[in-house]
């Protein structure tokens, strides 16, 4: 796509979808306790909303890039993002456990779609040797919601209670949708593009085992990170000021992390960067489990959480270079990879909680899936070197 006067603006509407579909996903795991105590359920079950956002994703990816192929990027990002405001809305004040749950799911099925044609947006702006600047830029939206959004999104669920934290990210995303209507450029779809051939993508084995990656390793994360406000709390006795801390520490060490990972990934490539990554987010992740029973050294965990989360750049990145004319299709499910993550990630903490294995327990379940995650990892690098791609992945390419 080339470069449009309006392009700049564009983006910052992008991402500010972004930062309210950030804002959104986050503030469900950091309100667990109070929406679990509103709601009279356990944690566990609490846990089981934040899979239903994760599994609408997974399912959302593939149907909104096949339904979206044929649509100006214009049009379906706006839709997308204005569907996905209105799901939230309705999370905020429709009552009951069972309505959280449905309208959480069907929140989570614009996700994948609208992140990952925004990031192509972006991405097919630049230079190739800079494509991971514009993932990043996208990105940038998720992360600064985990500085501002998600602890703003639990003060209002603290004080005013947990479904603020649902309407606040649905009324962000309804004004991203009109912002992208006025400022995005008028770009066509592409003339070639064929909504089944996208499908092609999910058979091409480079592509599959690289989301596999992203699907168990991220699943580490989000298994720490989705119990870390209800780990705080029962064992610790910390500040009013401290949980929303936590939540912008990890917003902190996100943005940070995005940022670092781009540049790692244009000097490094994909494959070293990824490997170095999930290397440091298995370490932070045992960081965590052992941070448990302190709140101030949990601060700091969730700070270290979020400057591994930069993985997201260097798999999205392989995408790019492997999917061939099913970008679309890639890149959401890229992020619907990371959402298999984060319904894996939470369901299996939440059976170590459940059996009684006590809060420590959700950093060594996510130990084990980074493990696994470097070694899908390199089962991926095996079969790109079979194929002959193995170390063609030099940075100039990235």
């Amino acid at each position: 796509m080339p470069p449009q006067p309006n392009l700049k603006l564009a983006i910052l509407a992008l991402g500010l979808g972004a930062f309210a579909i950030g804002t959104s996903e986050f503030a469900a795991m950091g309100l667990l306790p109070w929406y679990a105590s509103d709601l009279g359920i356990t944690e566990p079950q609490a846990g089981h909303v934040v899979s239903a956002y994760a599994l609408g994703v997974v399912v959302g990816a593939p149907i909104t890039s096949i339904l979206g192929a044929r649509l100006p990027r214009r049009r379906y990002l706006a839709a997308l993002i204005a569907a996905y405001g209105v799901m939230n809305l309705l999370a905020a004040v429709l009552p009951g456990y069972g309505t959280l749950v449905f309208t959480r799911f069907l929140a989570g099925l614009p996700h994948g779609g609208f992140l990952g044609v925004a990031m192509l947006f972006a991405a097919d702006a630049l230079p190739r040797e800079q494509r991971a600047k514009g993932v990043t830029q996208v990105l940038l939206g998720l992360t600064i919601a985990n500085i501002a959004g998600v602890p703003l999104a639990g003060v209002l669920g603290q004080s005013l209670g947990w479904r603020w934290g649902f309407a606040l990210p649905g009324v962000l995303a309804l004004l991203a949708g009109w912002l992208i209507l006025r400022l995005a450029p008028r770009v066509g779809a592409a003339k070639d593009a064929r909504p089944m051939g996208e499908l092609k993508a999910l058979g091409n084995p480079a592509v599959v085992l690289t989301l596999l990656v992203g699907a168990i390793g991220f699943g580490g994360l989000f298994a720490v990170y989705s119990y870390l406000s209800a780990a705080m709390l029962a064992t610790t006795q910390p500040p009013g000021w401290a949980v929303p801390a936590m939540l912008s520490g990890f917003g902190i060490g996100g943005t940070l992390g995005s940022i670092m990972a781009a540049r790692l990934t244009i000097r490094l490539g994909t494959w070293r960067s990824a490997l170095l990554l999930m290397g440091f987010m298995l370490a932070t992740q045992g960081f965590a489990a052992w941070a448990v029973g302190s709140w101030g050294l949990m601060l700091l965990s969730s700070f270290l959480l979020g400057l591994g989360s930069g993985m997201v750049v260097p798999l999205q990145t392989r995408l790019m270079d492997v999917a061939g004319r099913a970008q679309s299709m890639a890149a959401a499910m890229n992020h619907a990879a990371f959402n298999a993550a984060n319904a894996l990630g939470p369901w299996l903490a939440g059976m170590a909680l459940a059996a009684g294995w006590g809060w420590r327990s959700s950093g060594l379940v996510a130990m084990a899936l980074s493990v696994a995650g470097m070694l899908a990892l390199g089962l991926a690098w095996w079969q790109s070197r079979a194929a002959g791609m193995g170390m063609q992945d030099h940075p100039a390419r990235v």
